[in-house]
């Protein structure tokens, strides 16, 4: 890529450009055509089909909505299929020097925070404990208090409160928490006890062992003023001081959300890079929004080495199909109003750059919703829509310590682990600099992506040894939870 080129060709094989400065006619971002294009031809960028000329293109004019329709089209169709001979490509990347500096745990992975976490087993506790804890002062070792606040436990049904019951046991046995207290009112359906034993169950009997660090109460037997009390205990049960951890230990999640015309040129790409980097250091990187895969299936599939990954690879792909089925939805929908603003036109090319994010390392395992990730580290892949609070909140629940999330837009949502953004340009970083924590917009305008992928790698650790990203100097953090069923 030439760094101050008005135009980016991605691949050779493109014949399509980006602008990287707008016309009068064409905003930056968008992509205009590199040569002519006839009506009924194949549209590449990235090196791959991302749609098909819906009309004759003349060179230079304006690709987009207009004068270009998906290729995809029903559930079944464009599913990759395993070839044994295939092998994932090899990158040769620089592992990462060093450690980081993180809280050690009795049981599971160390932790990049010390925090205390309370989850409500159900959302109508949610206000009385917001004003029961509104004035706590949290001991000095511990570095943030926060409560899991969600709608659901009430009234939920099969496999929509099995999801609940999984997110939130997994949620207490996540490595940046310190300390965790269960609050549950007594009448829901995600009973306390049944939430306890799931946790359990989870973690191989730690919690009756007493391992874990974990407190439950319900209000309407045991009352609220037991919570303070019982925070104290857990705070006081929480280690003092940080300790070096191999890079083996550390998760980092990745995602994108209000993507535009750079995400695929300079935020993602660059994820990538840090991505195949922490791998080579043995560390796991993990991604979700399945959704955003629909149409970039066969560049995920390619890096998959175990057939028995593979199938599930396809099987949750064809999961999330079905899925939009199910609810009367077109699978291969445009892409949001501001991802079309920004100029991504159809899905495949929103799905090719966002599976940038990744890296092209070799995909090891493929989690269901709410599942820890598995030891040996590589890219995991868990269950989750492209939706950024249901995403963000499944990525760490299966374990992320810190998640990476690019965006062209700029959005300020941020989940219960420290949340760091990643502008794809720099007009964005420079708007929102409360929102923002990374520039990668520089990349268009020269730097060395070795130059910049040494620096977000820094600030990432920085960040594993106790930095704050921006929403957490404000205080704040959520999570979204899959909902699929009836609730009665």
């Amino acid at each position: 890529m030439n760094g101050m080129s008005e135009t980016i060709r991605l691949s050779p094989r493109d014949n399509v450009l980006v602008l990287v400065r707008g016309t009068n006619d064409v905003p930056s971002g968008h992509k205009i055509a590199g040569a002519p294009i006839a009506k009924g031809q194949t549209i590449i960028k990235y090196g791959h089909p991302i749609g098909v000329a819906t009309q004759d293109i003349a060179e230079g004019a304006h690709v987009h909505e207009h004068n270009v329709a998906t290729r995809l089209g029903s559930p079944d169709e464009n599913l990759p299929k395993w070839n044994s001979g295939d092998k994932p490509p090899h990158t040769e990347a620089a592992p990462i020097k060093g450690q980081f500096l993180g809280y050690r745990r009795s049981f599971g992975r160390a932790g990049a925070r010390n925090d205390l976490w309370v989850i409500p087993t159900v959302g109508c506790v949610n206000g009385s404990l917001r004003a029961l804890l509104r004035d706590y002062r949290k001991p000095d070792w511990i570095d943030d208090l926060k409560i899991l606040e969600h709608p659901y436990g009430c009234s939920q049904m099969g496999e929509d409160m099995q999801m609940t019951m999984n997110l939130l046991a997994s949620f207490a046995l996540h490595p940046n928490a310190a300390g965790v207290l269960i609050v549950g009112l007594g009448c829901e359906v995600t009973q306390l006890s049944l939430l306890l034993d799931r946790i359990n169950e989870k973690s191989g009997g730690a919690l009756s062992n007493g391992k874990l660090n974990i407190r439950g109460l319900s209000l309407q037997t045991d009352g609220s003023d037991n919570v303070i009390p019982f925070l104290n205990e857990l705070a006081a049960g929480a280690p003092r001081s940080r300790e070096p951890f191999p890079l083996s230990e550390l998760c980092v999640g990745v995602k994108c959300g209000g993507s535009d015309g750079y995400s695929g040129l300079s935020a993602n790409p660059l994820l990538g890079r840090f991505a195949n980097r922490l791998v080579a250091s043995g560390g796991t990187i993990i991604a979700s929004e399945i959704p955003e895969m629909f149409g970039a299936e066969a560049v995920i599939a390619a890096r998959i080495a175990d057939e028995a990954v593979f199938n599930d690879f396809v099987a949750l792909i064809k999961w999330f199909r079905e899925y939009f089925v199910r609810h009367g939805q077109v699978i291969y929908e445009n892409p949001s109003p501001g991802n079309r603003a920004g100029g991504i036109t159809t899905l495949e090319e929103k799905s090719l750059g966002a599976v940038e994010k990744s890296g092209d390392m070799t995909v090891t395992h493929i989690l269901k919703y709410g599942e820890a990730i598995k030891p040996g580290g590589g890219v995991q892949i868990v269950f989750g829509p492209g939706n950024d609070l249901v995403s963000c909140a499944s990525l760490a629940a299966s374990g992320a310590q810190i998640v990476l999330f690019t965006t062209g837009q700029g959005t300020p949502y941020a989940t219960v682990v420290p949340t760091l953004k990643v502008s794809t340009n720099s007009q964005l970083a420079a708007k929102h600099p409360d929102w923002i924590d990374f520039d990668s917009g520089t990349l268009l305008h020269g730097e060395a992506w070795d130059t910049v992928t040494e620096r977000l790698t820094e600030q990432v650790l920085r960040v594993a040894n106790g930095e704050r990203v921006s929403h957490e100097r404000k205080g704040f953090g959520e999570i979204g939870i899959f909902k699929d069923g009836v609730i009665n």
